[in-house]
This record gives structure tokens, sequence and C-alpha cells, in this order.
């Protein structure tokens, strides 16, 4: 068994993420979906659809939840999905070291995953003082 992730984004945002990740990692070592919530969607529809995304991941570990925007509908849809009984952590802030990072400790537990999303994401900031 191993964890799922559900990568919750604005439109366009969580495709592209996985793409790139396909570009580094031709092989994924986790089961990876992304649910981007364009701007007209309706809140309850896209949680259903979500829920149904988050259940088809999730093996038996659990579904780690990385989305784009804290507070943001992506955001909000994605945490809400452990009221309709997902076993989810949810980590905020994804950008692509984020998404690596995760991929690269594939055997880890949620818990454990979800801290190496946060750190991996904040890793991935660099700032140069050239």
């Amino acid at each position: 068994m191993s964890v799922g992730v559900l990568l919750m984004t604005h439109e366009a945002v969580g495709k592209a993420l996985i793409s790139a990740a396909r570009h580094v990692m031709p092989k994924l070592p986790l089961d990876i979906d992304a649910v981007e919530v364009p701007p007209s969607a309706d809140p309850d529809v896209m949680r259903t659809l979500t829920a149904k995304h988050a259940r088809d991941l999730d093996h038996g570990d659990g579904v780690l939840v990385l989305a784009d925007l804290y507070g943001a509908t992506p955001c909000n849809i994605g945490l809400s999905l452990s009221e309709l009984g997902v076993h989810l952590r949810c980590v905020s802030g994804l950008n692509l070291p984020m998404l690596l990072r995760v991929l690269n400790y594939s055997e880890k537990s949620l818990p454990e995953l979800a801290e190496i999303a946060a750190s991996g994401g904040r890793g991935g900031i660099f700032i140069d003082h050239a």
C-alpha cells in the first residue's frame, strides 16, 4: 500500500505540475491526480467530484492533498474531504520542489509525507544575494 497524492489547484496548475514531475521522474512512484477548480465552479459539485478522486487514490494509507493556496476554494474543498470520510492530510503552498520531494519519499507514511511536503516546499525557495 501507499499514500495517494491529490493536487487541489486553480485551473491549469495541477496538471502542469504533474507533467513537470514526469519530466524529472518518468515513472511516478505514487498514484497522483489533480483536481483543478475553475472560477465558476460550484463548490458543492466540486466537493463531490473531488471526494471520488480522493477515494480512488486511497489504497488504505490515506491521501496527501497538496493545495496551491491556503484559504482559496481548491484548498477549502480539499480540507472539507475529511468531513466526507476521506483519510487525508493537507499541505498548502504547492510548488514543484514540494511535489518532487514527496515523490522521492514515496515509502513514508501520510503524516511523514505531510512534513516532507512542507519541508520540500520551503527548501525549494532560494534567494540569490549576488
